[in-house]
Formats: C-alpha cells, structure tokens, sequence
C-alpha cells in the first residue's frame, strides 16, 4: 500500500473509522497518482480500516488506472450499468455494511451520491475526512515541490510571452490568446484558472474579466496566470506600465511591493498563518489604501490552485516546512486601476524559497 494510502488507513484505525469514501478528482489524484475528469459519471476511492482500497470508475478508464500503478481492486462499470449496484456486491464480502462510523468529503460530495452511499450504512454516524486530507496534502514531499517548481517556471514564461505581446492598440483577449498559445506549445494543456490580462482602469477589478479593451500609452497591465503540470499548480501576478507611468500609478505600485516584501519576511516555519496577512494589511493600511485591499494576502497551492489552508489574519494555523502557497497582495482603485504582485512561496527548514522568479520591480515597457 502506498504511503498515502496507509496514512489514511492508519487513521481510520486511530478514529475506529470503519470506511472512508473519496470522490473528489483531486484527492483521488493524491492517493491513486490517477488523474482524470469524470465529468459526471461516478469515480472514487473506498478506504478501509480492515481490508484493501477498492476504486470504481467507468470501465473506458480502468487501463489508466492500471498504468498509474493501483493494485488492488478496481470496480469498472459501463455507462448502461448501475456502479451503485457492483458498489453494494464488494462492499457485502468486506462485511462493512453494519459500520458504525463512515467518513465522507462532506464538502464535496453531492447530496445525491451521499444518499446512494448511505443506504449501504443505515446505521452509521457521518464523520468528514477533509480535515485529514487536508493535513496530508498542505506539507510537500520532495516529488510533489519539484513539480510545482517546474510549473512554476512555466508562469514566468507566461509572463515574458505576455509583455513581449503589449504595443499599443492590442487588446486583452490578444495578448491572452499568445500566451495560452505560447504556453501549449511548451506543452501545457490546461491553466490552472482562467487567464487575467487586464488594461488600465480595468486591473482596478480584482477578478476583471479579460475583454476587447485595448492597450494604450499610460495603462498598467495586470497579468495573473498560472498552469497545470503533472497535476500540480501554479499561481504568479505581475503589473506593468506601458509606455509611462504617473505618480500615483508608482506610489501605488511601490506599496504593494513593500506589501509583499513584508509577508514574505515573515514567511518561516512556526510562524501564525494569519501574520503573513497582517504584515502585508499593516503597510498598506498605513499608507493610507487600507480600503482598497479587499482580499486576504493569499491561499495554499498544490493540486488545486485555491487549496487548503486559507491565508488570512484570522488563520491561527502554523506554518511548517514543506507547505507552498501564494503571496500576493494588491491595491485597487476604481477608474484608476490597480496593481496585484503574486508570488509562489515553498517553506524551507529554515525560511522560504520564493518559487516564482519573474522580477516584481516595476517595469515601463516600451
């Protein structure tokens, strides 16, 4: 049994857990090293206290399940099949139908598969195992952070592509296209969310959508992207100028950096998650854009880009070497614009490693 799979295991012996059921393409990707879309079809992993792990998933899948190394049970079912019914037959030979206690993705799993897989338990008591899940999958093993280094690289590539695409009269959506173009070409697939290229007024949105604005003389640009590599994440921000800036365009952009600057000073093990945020609201509170920094200073990245834990001020976790998350602070003023500095950030023995390299001075490109 893998690693992750034992340590889900030991757990529910330490909790006397008898099943654990895992839908969730993500924490299925965790413990199988199987990644897919299932759309909606029914894919997931049953953990058991006493006996081995059995996947179910629709049968045009099971060979990749095989090439990813699963050994042990697999349940494949075609679409004209009911799984629930080749479900309720193994779960009848492990003799687990009377547990006791049950955990399920109790936020992710949906209201309708959770009443199919408890007709199977009618007298069990519903535990979650997110908080466990979690817990594995916020600290890196070496593997798991040589892949989000990789994709990491990547963002900045995507970035260059970007500002080499900007003279005048080009709009968002074309300079967004060339970097997605750019990035396949590299091999990338799949973003890791939807692509930003904002101009001018519009980076003032923290989530702008990209549209047909087009870039002029004096516009800051804010591109924030990030790609998916072998299942894991990236996340990076940068604004520009083009072609000049103002002064309040500078001072803005100067807090920020000095914003992000503070977060990630702060950024060691043992330290309270939620003072990384403090560090960067306190610069910019006290320079006076307190109000215009809407948004927490950042979020755990792996698997998913937006994962477990949350960084905010009111965040009392600690955090702990191997844990990779983003940094990324940002003023934003309407009708003005606005500028966001993201960063990647991997939590080392004894400090940091700031994952993402593209440099964050200010740039006027011309």
């Amino acid at each position: 049994m893998n690693q992750r799979l034992q340590m889900l295991t030991d757990w529910l012996n330490q909790e006397d857990i008898e099943v654990a059921f895992l839908n969730s393409p993500e924490n299925v990707f965790y413990l199988s090293n199987f990644l897919t879309d299932p759309h909606e079809r029914l894919m997931g992993v049953f953990v058991f206290k006493k006996a081995d792990p059995l996947f179910v998933l629709p049968s045009m899948e099971v060979n990749q399940l095989k090439d990813a190394g699963w050994k042990y049970e697999i349940i494949g079912y075609a679409d004209h099949e009911n799984p629930w019914d080749l479900i309720k037959k193994s779960l009848d030979v492990r003799e687990v139908t009377e547990a006791k206690t049950v955990a399920l993705e109790k936020e992710l799993l949906s209201y309708g598969r959770s009443e199919a897989l408890l007709e199977f338990f009618p007298k069990a008591l519903v535990r979650s195992v997110e908080d466990k899940l979690n817990e594995m999958r916020v600290v890196k093993d070496n593997d798991e952070i040589e892949i989000i280094k990789r994709a990491t690289k990547m963002a900045d590539y995507g970035v260059q592509v970007g500002i080499d695409a900007l003279e005048e009269g080009v709009t968002e959506m074309e300079v967004l296209a060339k970097i997605e173009y750019e990035l396949k070409k590299k091999g990338i697939r799949e973003m890791s969310f939807s692509t930003m290229v904002l101009f001018g007024e519009k980076s003032g949105d923290p989530h702008g959508n990209p549209g047909n604005r087009e870039l002029q003389a004096g516009d800051m640009v804010l591109f924030d992207l990030g790609v998916v590599l072998d299942g894991y994440c990236s996340d990076i921000t940068r604004t520009v100028a083009y072609k000049s800036v103002s002064d309040k365009q500078k001072e803005i952009y100067d807090i920020v950096l000095k914003a992000e600057r503070a977060a990630l000073e702060a950024s060691k093990p043992g330290v309270r998650i939620g003072d990384l945020d403090t560090a960067a609201r306190n610069v910019i509170t006290e320079a006076g854009y307190g109000d215009y920094f809407p948004h927490r200073i950042g979020h755990g990245m792996g698997i998913n880009v937006h994962e477990f834990p949350s960084m905010s001020h009111l965040n009392d976790g600690i955090l702990k070497e191997g844990m990779v998350y983003t940094i990324e602070p940002g003023i934003y003023i309407p009708g003005l614009g606005g500028v966001r500095i993201e960063d990647d950030v991997l939590i080392t023995k004894d400090g940091f490693e700031t994952l993402t390299k593209f440099p964050k001075e200010l740039q006027i490109i011309e």
